[in-house]
């Protein structure tokens, strides 16, 4: 195992953790607001960890809809994750099933983004990504339970501005990553595009096509956008 690649992934991982902190303290707070216990709100964290789609299945939860909603909802906000997936097999090549497996487990937008930035400069390893993924999780789990332990204390976390923790989050991963012109258009175009069609079509449907879209824009600009 190399030691020096976990850590280098620990310290890669302290911008999640600043947004993992308050968001998963509102996750907690809010779990625990429609019912859930302390367990039930950890356990969701360290069994699906996965911020959005947390989030979506407390919302369901407290409107009473069935389980087969949840999952099929929630199903549908990861596909995202098969595209993630997909783009870092090259990086991750030769690596054995067992922590391909852990590695995938793990892997959420934001070490996503943060790993695939680090590529860009630094040669790959699973144990790099191993490193960043657990932090990260840690962060998240931990946060949950602090805000399930004192959530019966606060009220409406949307006036502390903790629900704008994820969209932040998301946005400053984002500009980590714009250092050229063809990651610009990316960007304008995956934004512009889900917007556009968020307005228009119901569901969660405009993020994976907006998605697929635009990362096909970016191979394709390749040929005739500088990167520099």
């Amino acid at each position: 195992m190399d030691k020096v690649q976990l850590l280098a992934g620990a310290r890669s991982a302290l911008p999640i953790i600043m947004g993992y902190l308050p968001l998963g303290f509102a996750y907690g707070v809010l779990a625990r607001s429609i019912g859930l216990t302390v367990l039930e709100t950890v356990a969701m964290s360290v069994i699906v960890y996965a911020g959005s789609s947390q989030f979506i299945a407390v919302g369901l939860l407290a409107a009473q809809a069935s389980p087969l909603t949840i999952i099929f909802t929630t199903f549908l906000v990861n596909l995202r994750h098969l595209l993630m997936s997909a783009s870092l097999v090259p990086y991750l090549r030769g690596v054995s099933q067992p922590l391909l497996a852990l590695i995938a487990y793990e892997l959420t937008d934001e070490s996503f983004a943060v790993a695939t930035t680090y590529y860009q400069e630094h040669q790959a390893s699973p144990y790099f990504q191993l490193g960043l993924n657990f932090t990260a999780q840690v962060a998240w789990v931990t946060s949950s339970l602090v805000g399930a332990t004192v959530g019966n204390l606060i009220e409406e976390p949307a006036r502390y501005g903790l629900d704008f923790a994820l969209p932040a989050m998301f946005v400053a991963l984002l500009v980590m990553q714009l250092k050229n012109k063809g990651a610009w258009l990316v960007a304008a175009v995956g934004g512009g595009l889900a917007a556009v069609i968020g307005a228009s079509v119901p569901g969660n449907w405009h993020i994976m096509i907006a998605t697929v879209v635009a990362a096909t824009l970016g191979v394709v600009s390749e040929k005739w956008i500088p990167k520099s």
